[in-house]
């Protein structure tokens, strides 16, 4: 086993690799509160406008094809309500794929 210097920490490391390192980590948070401070206001609205269409249009679309079902195909079920509860599920799975990939980023 290596003798351990004064300086050096319990990992063994020399101080100019503490330092190093201190600084590589000072420099990544920088870098991290830059991007977030670019991103603004405008940046939260448009993310929020995103997740609202992304849960928007299954919503829509489902509605369009199940009135289009109903018209065409009577029956007992309803297929505008299935649709519609189907869209919004799907937009709720990709408005929540949305939120996972922005916090990732962060």
């Amino acid at each position: 086993m290596a003798e351990q210097g004064p300086q050096d920490d319990r990992n063994g490391r020399p101080p100019e690799r503490r330092f190093r390192a201190a600084v590589a980590r000072k420099a990544e948070r920088h870098r991290r509160a830059q991007r977030e401070r670019d991103r603004g206001v405008w940046y939260s609205v448009g993310l929020f406008g995103l997740i609202g269409w992304s849960v928007a249009v299954p919503a829509i679309a489902g509605i369009a094809l199940g009135l289009w079902i109903d018209a065409h195909w009577p029956s007992r079920v309803s297929w505008t309500l299935t649709l519609l509860f189907l869209g919004i599920v799907m937009g709720c799975i990709n408005a929540w794929h949305w939120i996972k990939q922005e916090s990732r980023e962060q």
